[in-house]
């Protein structure tokens, strides 16, 4: 059977722009139709849309798929299928009829694929329940249902309650589309094949491409589980993952910030196993919006298992939290003209500062609410060798509010302080000490300034009344 599902999963729809999430990989492998014996129910749309070349190719295909099931099984000398399994035809237009039971000769099976005509509607629910009639109940049999067909439902019940009922009993089920004349709803394949569908649809625009499509579908269930898997995982640049948790089969590593590896020595070789990854990834760039998780994902092993992983899409709330409340003072615009060794300019007057350091202060201010002012108060003092504290500045100002959907951090840069080098620590006076060690202290409070209290009946205003 080799790999019958994979999936790729994410653990919630949204994260915040610096949030994090879980993604799962999965993957399921069966032992090959040898030691797993499988009833196959082929389930071929003899509608009207079918007739000419599709009905054609559709044939040959079928019949390809029937050689390649007996050749898995060891029966081709004796034109028989094999070891245990069987196949079963099911035709359908307006309504369904099993062209044949569970039967294993290559001849009984290949003539009742060939002596198919197109004629009538399309009736799915009919082809699904004929299916399910075929198959023993008793038996141990690993069961299928490959469903083909080229158009939508055009008569009968609705047959994806049908399909689930199959399902509900145990059968895994495969549906291939072919667009054809009335199209084909490819929601609705999706709906009725066992998950994940990215493993058990397939669809095809051209009639003649059929043949290959059937051969790849009898590959993959015919295949003997899986040997010296490697799957390369590569996650959208605008992510990170963060770690990478305990598999449940394999190894996987970190390769770095954005890709993984995960290796797996054998899967489902003796019977049906899943395997299991899960890792966190951390959104790290500025801007949100909905963002594919995924930026490649490779399958490869030994068996040349065809896999194809979901891209799991999230949506990334981002929006700008940064404050700077005082920006670089304003440049003065020069120009050189050429051939000019020496050239002098004035730019106007200007305060100058006594000479020492200028110190920028960044911070955080943790959960601020949306439509917020905050009012931010900075005291910076200096410690002498004593312990005794000298002031040094005070900054009070205003954080403008932000209009993010929930209470975040907002953080603060570029709160600056001049501090002079003549400046003595001990007595204030000048001591013409340059560069020496500065041990400083820095205090702050906060608080919004906006609220929707009022207490009582007062008249909160910010013009005062005259006395009479």
């Amino acid at each position: 059977m080799g790999i019958i599902s994979s999936n790729k999963t994410v653990n919630q729809d949204s994260i915040s722009c610096d949030g994090e999430f879980r993604v799962t990989l999965a993957i399921t492998a069966a032992p090959d139709i040898v030691s797993n014996p499988t009833d196959i129910a082929l389930v071929l749309d003899r509608s009207g849309s079918m007739t000419g070349d599709p009905l054609e190719n559709l044939k040959i295909g079928a019949n390809t798929f029937i050689d390649i099931i007996a050749e898995a099984t060891g029966g081709t000398g004796s034109g028989e299928i094999g070891s245990g399994s069987h196949i079963g035809i099911v035709s359908f237009a307006t309504n369904a009829t099993a062209d044949t039971q569970m039967i294993t000769s290559v001849a009984d099976l290949k003539s009742a694929v060939d002596n198919l005509t197109a004629n009538g509607l399309t009736n799915h629910a009919a082809a699904f329940q004929t299916a399910i009639n075929l198959f023993d109940p008793s038996s141990t049999n690993h069961k299928v249902i490959v469903m083909f067909t080229d158009g939508n439902t055009t008569t009968g019940s609705a047959p994806a309650p049908v399909a689930e009922q199959a399902k509900a009993q145990g059968i895994e089920i495969f549906a291939i589309g072919l667009i054809g004349s009335d199209g084909v709803d490819e929601s609705a394949l999706d709906e009725w094949a066992s998950d994940p569908s990215a493993t058990h649809v397939a669809v095809t625009p051209n009639a003649a491409d059929l043949e290959e499509l059937f051969k790849d579908l009898a590959q993959n269930i015919t295949n003997t589980g899986a040997t010296n898997i490697r799957i390369d995982e590569v996650v959208n640049s605008d992510f990170e993952i963060t770690s990478v948790e305990p598999v449940t089969k394999g190894n996987a590593t970190r390769v770095n910030a954005t890709t993984l590896l995960w290796e797996i020595d054998e899967l489902g070789v003796d019977s049906t196993e899943s395997a299991e990854l899960n890792f966190i990834v951390k959104h790290t760039a500025t801007s949100g919006g909905v963002k594919e998780v995924n930026a490649s994902i490779t399958y490869s092993d030994d068996e040349g298992n065809v896999v194809t992983f979901p891209n799991p899409e999230i949506t990334v709330n981002c929006c700008n939290t940064d404050v700077e409340p005082e920006p670089c003072p304003v440049p003065f615009d020069l120009t050189v003209s050429n051939c000019e060794d020496a050239q002098t300019f004035d730019i106007g007057e200007y305060n100058l500062e006594s000479q020492g350091r200028i110190i920028q202060l960044d911070l955080t201010l943790n959960s601020v609410c949306p439509d917020k002012r905050v009012a931010l108060g900075v005291v910076l003092t200096e410690v002498d060798e004593s312990g005794t504290e000298y002031q040094r500045g005070m900054k009070a100002m205003t954080i403008p509010a932000h209009s993010c959907d929930s209470c975040r951090p907002v953080r603060v840069t570029g709160i600056k302080f001049v501090l002079p080098d003549d400046i003595s620590v001990a007595s204030g006076v000048n001591e013409q000490q340059l560069c020496t060690v500065r041990n400083l202290k820095v205090r702050t409070i906060a608080h919004y300034i906006d609220s929707d209290f009022t207490c009582g009946d007062t008249d909160v205003s910010a013009t005062s009344k005259k006395a009479k």
